[in-house]
């Protein structure tokens, strides 16, 4: 009895120093970080259609060897054209329409990536503009996205350290150490949903206007973290 009652004071002893044990002295902030950067993988919808020249059907087999020849000569890889898709219920239908009715006009989509728009005007100028149904930006981003994603959370974490720091300088403290980090708002990006982008002024013909990757829309990058420092 002698021995619980011993162990009964010490545990009672040792619970009200633990309440009695000063709060840790701690601050929270939020910081946050975003930047700006110019997409080097672009794709590009091009729709392309069969059409009549004065009675006489442009077969589409013209219009694609005109189009892989042109990516050819801008320097761009042949892997990088592909089928996006054959306008139809689906192919065996479309290829049947085709030789059963002289006068159906076939439509293919192809899509091709691209570093930048430099060259879009020269490959577009190439194929016949009657031939051109429609050409479109169906998304973009970076190949280097996963380096951007954390150079910018690191900013974001620096930003909450110096909020911290400049506000205990105010009223004479210090931090001293971090005690918990939180992501708040992160892979806040814009490659997440893909934007479209009408861009019929791109290409009818060798004339039209230059589209350069200066006037593309650039991609914003944000991160926001918590953070709780312990105060000196």
């Amino acid at each position: 009895m002698f021995l619980l009652a011993g162990l009964f004071v010490a545990s009672l002893s040792q619970a009200q120093q633990t309440d009695n044990k000063p709060p840790v002295k701690k601050i929270e902030v939020t910081g946050s970080a975003e930047i700006e950067i110019t997409p080097d993988e672009i794709y590009l919808d091009i729709a392309l259609r069969e059409y009549k020249n004065k009675g006489v059907k442009v077969e589409m087999t013209t219009l694609e060897i005109q189009l892989q020849k042109a990516v050819k000569e801008a320097g761009i890889p042949a892997s990088d054209l592909t089928i996006a898709n054959v306008f139809g219920t689906n192919y065996d239908n479309w290829w049947s329409k085709k030789k059963k009715d002289p006068d159906f006009m076939a439509r293919k989509q192809y899509r091709l990536k691209l570093s930048n728009l430099d060259k879009v005007n020269d490959i577009l100028g190439a194929v016949d503009a009657e031939g051109i149904e429609s050409v479109n930006i169906s998304s973009y981003t970076h190949s280097k996205m996963e380096d951007y994603r954390k150079q910018v959370k690191t900013k974001a974490l620096q930003a909450a350290k110096a909020k911290a720091t400049y506000m205990l300088e105010a009223i004479g403290n210090t931090i001293d150490g971090v005690l918990e980090v939180q992501e708040i708002n992160t892979d806040n990006y814009s490659d997440v949903q893909p934007v479209v982008f009408a861009a019929n002024s791109f290409a009818r013909s060798a004339n039209a206007e230059s589209a350069d990757a200066s006037s593309f829309k650039k991609i914003k990058v944000r991160a926001e973290v918590r953070a709780v420092f312990f105060i000196k």
